[in-house]
C-alpha cells in the first residue's frame, strides 16, 4: 500500500510539472506574438512616415506657376520708347516706368495710369504740345472727334494702335458717321474695355 500511495504521488508530481511546462511555454508563445506584432506595427507606422515625407518633399518640389507675360508698345514722351514685357493684369503705369518714365516736355495727365493693358497694346504719351493741338482739332473741351480724326490723331487715344484706328477709319468709310460716343464698339475689336479707356476722351459730331 505504501508502494501505492507512492507511485500515484510520482504520477501527480509528473504531471504538475508537466502542466508548468506547457502553461509556461504558452505564456512564451503570445508574448513573442505581440512582441512580433508590435515590431511590426512599429515598421508599418515607419514606413508610413517615411512615404508623408517624401509626398510633402514632392508637393514642396512642385515648380511654382509664373504668371501670363504681354508685351506693350510704348510710345511718344517717354524716355525709352519701345516694345515691354510685363505681367498680365498689369496698369499703364507699370508699362510706363517700363519704358523709362516720362519726358520733360510729356503731357502726364493725358493718359490714364490706372488702366489695365493688354497684350499687343499701344499706349501713346503725347507732348504738351501735341496735346495743345488735339485740344484746337478737338473744340474747345479737347475731345477728339471720332467722325473726323485722321488715323494718327487716333492713334493717340489710350488703347488705339494703327490697326485699330485704320479699323475705325474702314468702319466710318463703310458705314457713314458715329451718331453716338458708344457706336465705336461697333468697329471690330473695339469692345467694352477699350471703350472705357477712350470714352473721357472723344466725342461724335
Amino acid at each position: 500500500m505504501v508502494c501505492s500511495l507512492a507511485l500515484i504521488g510520482l504520477l501527480c508530481g509528473c504531471r504538475a510539472q508537466t502542466d508548468g511546462l506547457v502553461f509556461v511555454g504558452e505564456t512564451d508563445t503570445v508574448g513573442s506574438g505581440i512582441g512580433a506584432g508590435a515590431a511590426e506595427s512599429g515598421a508599418e507606422a515607419g514606413k508610413e512616415s517615411e512615404n508623408g515625407a517624401e509626398s510633402t518633399a514632392d508637393i514642396l518640389a512642385l515648380p511654382s506657376e509664373e504668371a501670363p507675360r504681354i508685351y506693350v508698345y510704348v510710345c511718344g514722351a517717354v524716355n525709352c520708347p519701345g516694345v515691354v514685357e510685363l505681367p498680365e493684369g498689369s496698369r499703364a503705369e507699370a508699362a510706363l516706368k517700363a519704358a523709362g518714365g516720362f519726358r520733360e516736355d510729356a503731357r502726364t495727365d493725358y493718359v490714364n495710369l490706372a488702366a489695365r493693358v493688354g497684350d499687343g497694346e499701344k499706349l501713346y504719351f503725347p507732348t504738351v504740345e501735341e496735346k495743345a493741338e488735339f485740344s484746337e482739332e478737338g473744340g474747345e473741351n479737347g475731345l477728339i472727334n471720332i467722325n473726323t480724326a485722321d488715323e494718327e490723331t487716333l492713334c493717340t487715344l489710350p488703347g488705339i494702335g494703327i490697326s485699330k484706328a485704320r479699323d475705325i477709319l474702314r468702319y466710318r468709310e463703310e458705314n457713314g458717321p458715329f451718331e453716338s460716343c458708344e457706336d465705336i464698339m461697333n468697329v471690330p475689336g473695339i469692345k467694352t474695355s477699350v471703350y472705357g479707356k477712350i470714352r473721357d476722351s472723344i466725342r461724335a459730331d
